[in-house]
């Protein structure tokens, strides 16, 4: 296949940019079918967006702030925030009614 050098413009910034044969190539290489959407400075902030902004990669540590959501506690019912949110088909504890529900639960088999 051949590639020529093009210009695409990216849909974040409205600026453009190269896609170059090396990039065409690369893309080629792993299968991907589209274009890339966005110049390159814009990829990197949406990486680093989708990292927390730590440059880690993965999980919740490393600083990245879990979105909290508030629940009143099925079992005493304290006031409480959980880092999920509540579907309501299930009951939802505070962190202590969590420990003892998970306490008197565990039958040693995983």
């Amino acid at each position: 296949m051949v590639f020529q050098e093009r210009s695409l413009t990216c849909v974040e910034c409205n600026t453009s940019f190269a896609f170059s044969v090396e990039d065409q190539s690369y893309h080629a290489e792993k299968g991907y079918t589209n274009e890339p959407k966005r110049c390159p400075a814009c990829r990197d902030v949406r990486r680093a967006e989708r990292r927390g902004g730590t440059g880690g990669g993965g999980g919740y540590g490393g600083g990245m702030n879990r979105q909290m959501h508030p629940i009143t506690c099925a079992q005493c019912g304290k006031d409480a925030e959980v880092p999920f949110l509540p579907r309501g088909d299930r009951p939802v504890y505070c962190s202590d009614c969590y420990d003892q529900q998970r306490s008197s639960t565990a039958g040693g088999s995983y």
